[in-house]
């Protein structure tokens, strides 16, 4: 399989962007490109092909918008992620969480119908190949503190504190 990669500037470090001719395929960190490119094995093939690549001005528009505090800047975007049935469910789900806010796993769980699967969907979304278009940021533990972000947490909180003015945040593992 033939893909594209560019890179894009972003406030919390350079993006990867992997496309097709029709949609993201992927969208992860520079600092975080070997987990980039396991999904991309994963979710289709292990023959993908990563040829440098000018991702399209209305990607490329969107992303700037988003990070310029545009609520919707990413809704219209196309993704095409692979994955299994259940995980693209759960993506599918992430992206109906409304920008500026969060939910937990427990919730996104019961709201596809299975409130006992909060660990699977924990595993999905942490599994998600299109960080910030595909939000799994916005999924936090049941308690509101941080969990686990691909992207690290430190990313999770800006991203967070940058849809929702958010002024603090607890990190699992710290005192509020």
């Amino acid at each position: 399989m033939r893909l594209w990669r560019d890179r894009l500037p972003s406030p919390l470090g350079t993006l990867l962007l992997v496309f097709d001719d029709a949609a993201l395929v992927a969208l992860e960190f520079e600092d975080h490109e070997p987990r980039m490119l396991e999904l991309l094995r994963r979710y289709h093939g292990a023959d993908v092909v990563l040829e440098p690549g000018t991702v399209s001005d209305a990607v490329r528009d969107a992303v700037a918008a988003y990070f310029a505090g545009h609520a919707t800047a990413l809704d219209g975007l196309a993704v095409r992620t692979g994955g299994s049935a259940f995980q693209r469910r759960v993506w599918d789900a992430l992206r109906r969480i409304p920008y500026g806010t969060t939910t937990s796993y427990g919730r996104l769980a019961a709201a596809l119908g299975m409130p006992k699967a909060s660990r699977a969907v924990g595993l999905a979304n942490g599994a998600n190949p299109v960080s910030i278009v595909v939000p799994c940021h916005r999924v936090i533990g049941a308690d509101g503190t941080l969990t686990g972000y691909g992207g690290g947490l430190p990313r999770k909180a800006w991203l967070i504190r940058h849809e929702a003015g958010l002024e603090e945040l607890r990190l699992a593992g710290e005192a509020a």
